[in-house]
C-alpha cells in the first residue's frame, strides 16, 4: 500500500533535510536519544526536580517587575533561590531577601516571590509581614 500525502514528510525525508544525503550511522557528533540509556520519564522527572527548587513569580510580582522596569539577571536568580531555601531552612513563612539593590518579598512555603521592588521604588524602607529577612 502505497500512501502519497503531500502535507506529510516521511522519516527518510526528514532525515535527509537533517543530515544531507548521507546516512545516519556515517554522521558524527549527532547525540544519539538510548546513548546515557534512561527512559523519557526519568529525564522529565529529573527535570521537574531542577525546577522544583525555583521561586515562581506571582502575577502581583510579576507586573511589579515590568511596571517598575526590574530585570534581573541569572546570577541574581540563583541567589534568591539560594536565599529563599536557606530561608526555609531556618523556618522563615515571609521573607525579605536582598539581593543588590532589589528587594523581594518571599512567601518560603509556596516558594513564590509575592513582590518585588528596587531600591528606589520604596520610598519609606519599611517592609511588614514578613518573619526574617536574607541578604543575598
Amino acid at each position: 500500500m502505497n500512501i502519497n500525502n503531500s502535507q506529510f514528510l516521511s522519516n527518510l525525508q526528514i532525515q535527509e533535510a537533517i543530515f544531507g544525503n548521507q546516512s545516519v550511522k556515517e554522521t558524527k557528533n549527532v547525540p544519539r536519544l538510548n546513548e546515557d540509556h534512561r527512559s523519557f520519564n526519568e529525564i522529565l522527572n529529573e527535570k521537574i526536580e531542577d525546577n522544583v527548587n525555583d521561586v515562581r513569580f506571582s502575577k502581583h510580582a510579576m507586573t511589579r517587575l515590568e511596571n517598575r522596569n526590574i530585570t534581573i539577571s541569572q546570577s541574581q536568580m540563583e541567589r534568591l533561590n539560594d536565599a529563599a531555601r536557606k530561608a526555609g531552612e531556618k523556618g522563615i513563612r515571609e521573607s525579605l531577601v536582598l539581593v543588590d539593590e532589589l528587594a523581594f518579598i518571599v512567601n518560603v512555603e509556596h516558594n513564590t516571590v509575592v513582590t518585588a521592588m528596587d531600591q528606589g521604588t520604596n520610598e519609606e524602607n519599611i517592609f511588614t509581614n514578613i518573619d526574617g529577612a536574607v541578604i543575598a
